[in-house]
Parts: structure tokens; sequence; C-alpha cells
């Protein structure tokens, strides 16, 4: 007797269920997603019971009357019809499972109307059992009520976690729907009670700021081919303690993809200290056919067909704006007082060119280059005390900027020589923040003391000048202003072949770090130049970790981060120390040499490099205001 047999529907269904409503958030998601797909404006969802009772209003397209039990029935669907449109998807849902397979483990109303019916229709199903449709009142869209979830599957009902991690859950999947789709307004209800009332917005920044309640954000956009990333981004100062705050969208699809979540970890190295990750909600976007959504039940993953562009598009498009450091004020100085200046200067020179005979010697007219305009001087009283002169060290700003471990091409790069723009109009083209800040002195020999016109910045010297010194450092390099070394014989790296040819297909990039590579054999990669300052057992190590993360991840800034690495060690072995005592002119030196640099926010740990206390809150301490 034959021991193979077909099993029956419902266990069928079940199994269905098991897959693609894992848990209430994953059946909230589906409807909402489903709603989103009839062209929905306004979604109403609420839930209740731990998820065990869900009811999702829209006012999409609605249904017509003889496809309510069709929609319960598997692989049924409107939105596909043959194998090439699961790579032409232009909605969310296209499997036809979801509703079959959630009417098969609860008690399912589904009521819809269209703008041309004069009533809605409603059919109930019981655990798989459909009953008659009847018509109803109702407003265009479609409304769906789930209850008792699972109540015919004891087992998975013992899987679900407390009420509290399941509303949580669902909470989580709502804001990444709402995150999605900015155009559509979402109305949240929890046990009752109204607790998310999001509007329609007119871009996704605001749909964040919305959502998150963070604010500035900042936005970046990166385009490698044909997969194009945007990202909007809290600054380095405002990061998270776990990685839940990194949202990634995949066609508008929210997933989970861990190659995508190390690009942006990438996109903030160096400005982030351990423990600390990102706040970035990221949107990439290919062609349809570059993409399979279809390789997971709850189409919570997905696939490119090239792994690393999307990695290198989502790096660039959070690194570039990063590096812009958009959230430090570009100058102190209001450019409406500037030419309110300038306007006050040409209307006097115009008074003395009418009447010459006032006497007063013609002064020249200030330029936006003039360095007046980053001088920053703030109100004081002058008292008649005792005149004190302190003996400052003899401490030149070249004593603390000697190169690390005596190579002579760091000498150049940590020395004032080093090619860097020095004329006031670079100086204005960086940036002015730092050198307007007013140098008070230097506290503990540690951290220099200034004000700004309505705070007081402590500036970490060492930090600071860290931060110069490694961005020096990695712009030489990245410049190729460092020496090569060729070896008289390739070094031979042995790696499985699959490593090699991904390493090999990075070849022209790898070259542009100034590493040469060629093939010694299938399993064996042969490196016949390299820069002088990295080590062959660092090198090895490196490409073969380079080599896991192309293959795992699709992309690689392992070099690159390896480099840094060593730039930051040589860095903060090179610079001044915490309790080294500087002159005035040294800490505006400083400051200025910051202004070259947009990240000097922090140091190449991570740290941040000032701290601001603002005056309101020391007149608050002192009882002079409330």
């Amino acid at each position: 007797m034959s021991k193979i047999h077909l099993l029956a529907p419902e266990v069928v269904d079940q199994i269905a269920a098991g897959e693609v409503v894992e848990r209430p958030s994953h059946l909230v998601k589906e409807l909402v997603e489903n709603s989103i797909d009839a062209g929905a404006k306004c979604v109403h969802v609420e839930f209740s019971k731990g998820g065990r009772f869900v009811k999702v209003i829209d006012n999409g397209k609605g249904m017509a009357p003889e496809d309510l039990p069709k929609a319960l029935e598997r692989f049924a669907t409107s939105k596909i019809s043959k194998t090439d449109d699961l790579w032409k998807l232009s909605t969310f849902g296209f499997r036809g499972e979801a509703l079959a397979s959630i009417s098969a483990v609860s008690k399912l109303t589904l009521t819809s109307r269209r703008e041309m019916d004069e009533h809605a229709h409603q059919l109930i199903c019981h655990y798989g059992k459909k009953q008659t449709i009847d018509q109803v009142g109702g407003s265009q869209g479609t409304t769906i009520v789930i209850e008792d979830l699972f109540e015919n599957t004891p087992a998975r009902l013992k899987f679900l976690k407390s009420d509290g991690a399941e509303h949580t859950a669902i909470k989580n999947t709502l804001k990444a729907m709402a995150l999605s789709h900015c155009e559509v307004e979402f109305r949240i209800q929890e046990n009752g009670k109204m607790v998310h009332f999001w509007q329609a917005c007119k871009t996704r920044k605001d749909r964040v700021e919305q959502i998150l309640e963070i604010k500035p954000l900042f936005v970046g956009e990166a385009i490698r081919e044909n997969v194009k990333a945007y990202a909007v981004f809290a600054d380095p100062h405002n990061v998270a303690k776990t990685a839940k705050n990194i949202w990634l969208f995949v066609q508008n699809r929210w997933v989970q993809d861990r190659s995508l979540q190390a690009a942006v970890n990438e996109a903030y190295r160096s400005l982030l200290m351990h423990g600390e990750y990102p706040i970035a909600i990221v949107w990439v976007e290919a062609q349809p056919d570059c993409v399979d959504v279809n390789i997971h039940p709850t189409k919570s993953q997905v696939k490119f067909q090239d792994p690393s562009l999307a990695f290198r598009a989502v790096a660039g498009a959070l690194r570039s704006s990063l590096e812009q450091a958009p959230w430090v004020p570009k100058s102190a100085v209001d450019q409406s007082q500037a030419f309110s200046l300038l306007d006050s200067q040409n209307d006097s020179q115009s008074q003395r060119a009418v009447n010459p005979s006032v006497g007063i010697p013609t002064q020249e007219n200030l330029s936006f280059a003039d360095s007046s305009f980053r001088v920053t001087q703030f109100q004081k009283k002058d008292f008649n005390f005792p005149k004190i002169t302190f003996n400052e060290p003899k401490v030149s700003y070249q004593s603390f900027v000697e190169a690390a471990e005596s190579r002579a091409e760091f000498n150049s790069v940590l020395s004032e020589d080093s090619g860097l723009e020095t004329t006031e109009n670079a100086a204005l083209s960086k940036g002015t923040y730092w050198s307007s800040l007013e140098v008070l002195g230097q506290a503990n020999l540690t951290y220099i003391v200034t004000q700004a016109r309505d705070k007081i910045v402590f500036v970490d010297q060492h930090a600071a000048h860290e931060r110069v010194a490694f961005e020096r450092l990695m712009t030489a390099w990245k410049g190729g202003k460092i020496d090569i070394q060729d070896f008289l014989f390739p070094l031979a790296i042995d790696m499985s072949p699959e490593k090699v040819e991904a390493i090999l297909n990075l070849s022209k990039d790898i070259e542009r770090l100034g590493v040469f590579i060629e093939s010694l054999g299938p399993g064996t990669l042969g490196v016949k130049a390299a820069p002088l300052f990295i080590k062959e057992s660092i090198l090895s190590r490196v490409l073969d970790q380079m080599a896991n993360e192309i293959v795992e991840q699709g992309g690689s800034y392992s070099l690159e981060r390896a480099v840094g690495d060593i730039c930051a060690t040589m860095a903060c072995h090179s610079v001044v120390r915490a309790g080294q005592a500087l002159s005035v002119d040294q800490m505006k030196k400083l400051l200025q040499e910051m202004d070259f640099y947009p990240l000097s926010s922090f140091c190449p740990h991570g740290r941040p490099v000032s701290v601001e206390y603002p005056f309101y809150k020391l007149e608050k301490d002192f009882g002079r205001i409330v």
C-alpha cells in the first residue's frame, strides 16, 4: 500500500500560514500592503489581545462582490498573470497566499465597496469555511477584521510572545510601512486608544521627522550604475545603542539585509564610538529585473543581481553627505551683517567722494575674503586691574605635529608645508566655524576654552589635533602622495578560488588604494606592490577579510578601513597630548586647521571633539533666569 498521499487543503493552508503569518505583525504587514496596492491614501489599523484581534480599514478601490471569495483562495491574485511579471513587479503583493493563509487560522470578515457600487458587500470566513456574501452599508474601500487568530492551532498560539511584545512588533511594522509611504495617512489604534496619527507628507524627510521625532535630519543621495540610494539620517552626535534605528527599504519594501546594514555602518566609520549605532533610513531603488523579491516567505529579504552596487550606493549616499558635516554651522558671521557692513562702507565712501573737503582719509572697501569678516569679538568690560603677565611656554606649532614612526613621507603630511591650501579664500571655502570661536584660554592643560555668541565651547586639544593629522594622512594616501613599495617577488596569499576571483574583479578599485594584485593560480593571489607603511602581515589579513566581505556582502571597504585604522593610530601618537601647554596663538592655529576638515567634530575613533554649554544654562544655574 502506498504511503504517499496528498495533504488535505486545510493542512496545506495551515502550513502556508505558518510561513506567511509567523506572528501577528506579519499579518498586519500583509493587510496594509494590500491596502496600499489598492491605492489607499488613508489606512486605519486597530489591534488588541496581543494581535489576535486586528482591524484594517482603507479607502482604496475596493473589490467586486464576485471577487470576495476568490480573494480567500490560495494563489488567487490580480497583480500578476505570467512568469515574466515576477521581474516587473509594481505591487507589494503578488503570490496570492496572504488572505488564504490568514483566513485558515482566524475568523475573518471581509467588507468591500467600489466607487460605482450602491452598497458594500461582506464575506465571513471561519477558519477556512466561507459563508454567503451579504449586502451591508459601508464607504468606499475595504475593511478586514481578524478575530481569534491561531485559535484552531493551539501549538502556534503557544509560540506567541506576551501581548506587549506582540503589540510592539506590530507598531514597529506600522512605523516601517509609514516610513516607506509618506503619501499615505496612517491612524493607529491600540486597545481602543489612538496611539499614532501620521498625516500624509510631501517628502520622505518630513515623514521621518514626523515618525521618529528627531531633528535636525539630513539627506544624501548616490547612484552606482543602475542602483540609486536615498538616505535620511541624523548627525553622529545623535546615536542609538542598538541597530534598531537603521531602517532599510528596497523597492520601497521594508527588508532586513546584513550587507546594507554593514554599508550604513561603513559610512559612519571613524564617527562613532564602540557600541554606538547611527540613526539612518535608506531607500534603495534598482531596475525590477535586477532585484529578486521572491526569496523569503514574508518578503523581508531580497537578492540583488550585483550586491556590490547596492553596498556602494548606500555607503556613498550617507558618506558623501556626512563628509560635508551639514550639522556644523558654516560661519559664525551672519551674512546679512556682512552685507550691511559692506553697504555702510560703500555709503561712507560715496559721501567722501561727493564732499572731498571733509578731509577724512579714504578707506578701501572690505571684501568677503578680508580677514575682518573672520574676527570674532564679544562684549567685554575693561577693569583697571594691575597687569599680570604670564610666561608662555616656548612651544612652536611644529613641535606637536612631528611625524609618526620617523617616516619622511608622514613628516611632510603632518607639517604645515604639506601642500594644503593656506590662503584666506581657501579657508573661507572650507568654512569658518572653529576659527570664529574666541579663545579664552586653556583648562587643565587639556581643553581649549572658547566662546561663541550664545555659548561656551570646550575643545579637546588632543582629539581635535588627532582629527587634523588623520585627515592629512588620509588625504595624502588617497591622493597618491605616499611611497609605493614594489616587491621583488609577488607576495603570495592563499585563499579559496571564489575569494581570488572576487578580489580580481575589483582589482582596478584596489589599485586606486595603492595595492597592485595579480593571479598566481586558482587559489593564490599575488600582491606586486603596496604602500610602504602597510606591513605584509596586515596586508594578507586585510585582503582575506576583503574577499570574505565581497563574497558574503557584495562590497568591501576593508583596505580603506585598515589604512584608516593605521592612520588613526599614527595620528594619535603624533599630535599634541593632554597636559601639554599651548600658547593662545597655537590654540588659534589649531582651530583654523580644523576648519579645513568638515568632520573635525569627531576624533578618528568617534569621540566628540567639543562640548558646548549655552549661556542660558549658566544664567539658569546662577539664578539669573528661571
